[in-house]
């Protein structure tokens, strides 16, 4: 009973770690969101790279040989690092003006354009059901953003960019699948942020209060905790399982938002919500059936 039963519980436990990881990003980004109030936004990025890498760094320290923290492929995980951090700058500078779900929900616009640029950076094929995923998710950007509807925001332009460099950072990131660990890769992204923000902060450094620093120390363990999950869910399930459950964190965005925040989308901002949710589920359905 137990070697039958044992396989069909590991994309149960994939999808479980994946829905908690996705669930407790938003807290991460709450938290940046009420310390842009008072800090820079390249000082609060710091401070998610610093103790990001000082506890990942830790627990793999504690998990792996030292022989298995050898970085590969140095200049991709360097240009992967810096989309990522292009993507977490533009992203919590968007936050520091828009809601979370607002933001969020352009952000989430990464897969299609991994979708739409795979063709010419990867040589991977597009059918239609992909090109009408972008399609969809395209008019779903517009609905939440609204332009020349009285509705338009400036950050909306930084929650976009934050969208593209992530599409960007998915497009290296498959580039360097299958060449180390995924956990490892992660540590390294983070020393790339790191040392390129070291430079910058003391330009715009303001000198944290003992709670800054605590809720600077909060928003780098959860941001931390939430990657480890989902880094072990891959373990458990495959891609295509997983990618639907990473729309909970819009959910778990919605309800930072509204309780912390008072900020609850409208009805436009939920169609187009509804629409890029749409337009990834169908860029799913693209991965588990043969291109047409």
């Amino acid at each position: 009973m137990t070697a039958v039963a044992a396989p069909a519980a590991r994309p149960l436990i994939g999808v479980l770690l994946m829905a908690l990881g996705v669930s407790i990003l938003p807290v991460m980004d709450g938290l940046a969101k009420h310390l842009s109030d008072s800090y820079h936004v390249i000082q609060v990025t710091w401070a998610r790279y610093l103790f990001h890498f000082l506890l990942l760094g830790a627990l793999l320290l504690w998990r792996l040989p030292l022989a298995e923290l050898r970085p590969r492929h140095p200049r991709m995980q360097m240009l992967r690092g810096a989309f990522l951090l292009s993507t977490t700058l533009c992203y919590f500078a968007a936050i520091s003006f828009l809601p979370l779900a607002n933001a969020l929900a352009l952000a989430f616009i990464g897969p299609l354009v991994s979708t739409a640029l795979a063709p010419w950076l990867l040589n991977e094929s597009a059918g239609a059901r992909r090109w009408l995923a972008v399609a969809v998710g395209f008019a779903g950007t517009l609905v939440v953003i609204r332009p020349g509807w009285g509705e338009f925001h400036w950050a909306s332009l930084l929650g976009l960019a934050a969208g593209v460099s992530y599409g960007l950072y998915q497009l290296t990131t498959r580039r360097l699948s299958g060449s180390g660990r995924a956990s490892v890769t992660l540590f390294y992204t983070s020393v790339f942020g790191l040392a390129v923000l070291s430079l910058a902060v003391p330009f715009v450094w303001s000198m944290p209060s003992a709670s800054g620093w605590a809720l600077m120390l909060m928003m780098g363990a959860v941001g931390a905790l939430a990657h480890f999950l989902i880094i072990c869910a891959f373990e458990y399930a495959s891609a295509p399982v997983l990618s639907p459950v990473s729309y909970m964190e819009m959910a778990a965005a919605v309800a930072v938002g509204w309780f912390v925040f008072g900020d609850f989308p409208d009805a436009w901002t939920w169609a187009g919500i509804a629409l890029i949710v749409v337009s990834g589920l169908l860029v799913v359905v693209g991965e588990r059936r043969p291109v047409v």
